[in-house]
């Protein structure tokens, strides 16, 4: 018997993202419930990102945040006709693993100079920052347009001349609140959330029902929001990954029901 067997498991994250995740819990035994709370979009002003791209060489550092901004930096720059790299004079940083992972996908050529070591978010970044002399040095930070303001500002306090351009739009699915009043009618033993956003659209279709909803997440942001939106939240993955959010489902559903 497989340790999730007959536990019905909600993934939030949006296709293209979920199948390592949603793979993994099948395997263990998982119903999985696939209800994508959010969907990428371009900025809806890619003009100064356009800019930036164009003149790669006057950045020092280039930090990414998330898959996103790395899949979103490669479609600006296959629409402008530019060469797919980065690094022309600046140092990549990266939030984590996932992230390195699509920078390497995505920009073979490109090579990471700075990861956290185990903290995969902006306060990780800026701990991983904290011994490199970032006086003058100009960063460019590609991000959500309605990213935390985190990590400029912690950049900024160490010396940096950060510029933060909208590589992408977070929005709701078409069909969000079906989905969700789909799954809530079906009834769940979790539901799993990786960002904050996620986790806003999620219980803003549920409205009243989201209410003491059993979820994970990944990371403190992440449960910081679900708390916030009433959600019950049994357990935070550490670190952020998928790996640790499956495990976190196992330890707290793979107990034999009583």
């Amino acid at each position: 018997m497989a340790s999730l067997d007959g536990r019905r498991i909600v993934v939030t994250r949006r296709q293209g993202q979920a199948s390592s995740l949603v793979d993994r819990l099948l395997e263990l035994g998982a119903t999985v419930l696939e209800v994508p709370a959010i969907e990428i979009a371009p900025p809806s002003e890619p003009g100064a990102l356009d800019a930036a791209l164009g003149q790669l060489e006057k950045y020092d550092w280039i930090v990414l945040t998330s898959p996103n901004a790395v899949a979103a930096l490669l479609t600006r720059l296959t629409v402008l006709g530019l060469y797919p790299r980065l690094s022309v004079r600046a140092k990549l940083a990266s939030v984590g693993p996932a992230t390195t992972i699509a920078l390497r996908s995505s920009f073979p050529e490109d090579k990471v100079a700075l990861e956290p070591r185990d903290d995969y978010r902006a306060e990780g970044l800026l701990a991983a920052f904290s011994d490199r002399s970032l006086g003058g040095k100009r960063v460019l930070l590609p991000t959500s347009a309605a990213a935390r303001e985190t990590l400029a500002e912690g950049l900024r306090r160490l010396g940096a001349q950060v510029e933060v351009m909208a590589a992408y739009a977070i929005v709701e699915p078409p069909g969000l609140d079906a989905s969700v009043a789909r799954c809530l009618e079906g009834g769940f033993d979790l539901a799993l959330f990786a960002s904050p956003s996620a986790v806003e659209a999620f219980a803003r279709a549920a409205g009243g029902r989201a209410a003491g909803l059993p979820v994970a997440v990944i990371g403190p942001t992440t449960e910081a929001t679900a708390r916030a939106s009433g959600l019950d939240v049994r357990g935070v993955a550490s670190p952020s990954t998928v790996e640790a959010l499956v495990a976190t489902a196992e330890r707290l559903l793979g107990a034999p029901r009583p």
